[in-house]
């Protein structure tokens, strides 16, 4: 019986770990200004997402895309203001490959200067 009961786990853990979840492309967004994000939207051309708000320094939880590159259009507002990237278009980009991903997001809280570094994670 405690055979069979091992069995039983080792088979269900390797079902988890070989599941669709740790496919696909994966991106978060991280907060590396001294701001807070309200209403933080991310467009990729192969998905869309809302973020919700993320404190100053805060990481959001991964949210899968079916088509994504290293930079992408995002929305937020802080202190008041809405603020975007705007990419003009993907042209000669390459798609991401499946796996984990952040967009590292930072702000020195004018209109004019919202920035976006990529992280392989």
């Amino acid at each position: 019986m405690k055979n069979l009961l091992f069995f039983l786990l080792a088979f269900f853990l390797f079902l988890y770990g070989c599941s669709p979840e740790n496919d696909g492309i994966r991106i978060r967004i991280k907060n590396t200004s001294t701001f807070n994000y309200e209403n933080v939207y991310v467009n990729t051309s192969g998905g869309e997402y809302d973020y919700g708000n993320l404190q100053a320094g805060e990481t959001s939880v991964y949210r899968e895309f079916e088509l994504a590159y290293q930079y992408a259009y995002i929305r937020l507002e802080v202190n008041g203001d809405t603020v975007a990237i705007q990419p003009i278009d993907y042209v000669g980009e390459t798609p991401l490959k499946n796996g984990k991903y952040t967009y590292e997001v930072t702000t020195d809280g004018t209109r004019q200067n919202l920035g976006l570094v990529f992280k392989v994670d």
